[in-house]
């Protein structure tokens, strides 16, 4: 019975990433169109491209920074009452939160590339026009 509980409990915790990585991906396509003048002036007054992906990746990287911040207390606050299904694991362990940050982080990275890549390629001509 552990068992299940432990792949149901994988299940949706992968459910949980997914989630997280589809509204990061919309949050950070929706803030590149809604700055398509802006990133286009930038690039029309000679930024880099590697500086606009790097813009808009620090962005959505402090979106998850705050968003693990607030996990982070949550687990914490919430150990306790999890305590009893965590089978040979203290809810505060430090290398499965850990883990879990690290994966996060990692999926946002990715989440976040690509609308950070459509960004740098946007058309500063065709981005004046925009509106």
């Amino acid at each position: 019975q552990e068992r299940l509980f432990a792949l149901a409990y994988a299940l949706f915790g992968g459910l949980a990433l997914l989630l997280a990585c589809i509204g990061l991906f919309g949050l950070m396509s929706y803030s590149v169109s809604r700055r398509t003048n802006e990133i286009g002036v930038r690039i029309a007054l000679g930024a880099q491209r590697e500086g606009i992906v790097a813009l808009v990746m620090r962005e959505s990287m402090a979106l998850v920074a705050a968003g693990v911040v607030l996990g982070l207390a949550a687990t914490l606050a919430a150990g306790r009452l999890v305590a009893s299904v965590l089978f040979g694991l203290a809810p505060t362990d430090a290398w499965t939160i850990g883990g879990a940050v690290l994966m996060m982080g990692v999926v946002a990275m990715g989440a976040a590339y690509l609308p950070a890549r459509r960004a740098s390629r946007v058309d500063p001509m065709a981005a004046l026009r925009y509106e």
